[in-house]
């Protein structure tokens, strides 16, 4: 490797709006403040709600179809 050309990876705290901190190591030199984390985002903590996009998908592809061109499969 060459000599002065690579960035200092020093530890780091990363802080969550939830409260949640742990320590990474980061060429960024100060504390990382983040809005979601694994300990509190809806997808991970499974209070996730399922949307149900099928039928506006149908519904577009209804609408802006053209005439004459084949159906996809669903």
């Amino acid at each position: 490797m060459k000599v002065k050309i690579h960035p200092e990876y020093n530890e780091i705290t990363v802080t969550c709006s939830c409260g949640s901190s742990w320590t990474t190591r980061s060429t960024l030199n100060k504390d990382l403040h983040v809005e979601v984390c694994s300990a509190c985002h809806p997808f991970y903590t499974g209070k996730q709600k399922i949307v149900d996009t099928a039928g506006r998908v149908e519904k577009f592809r209804q609408k802006y179809a053209r005439k004459g061109a084949p159906k996809a499969a669903a």
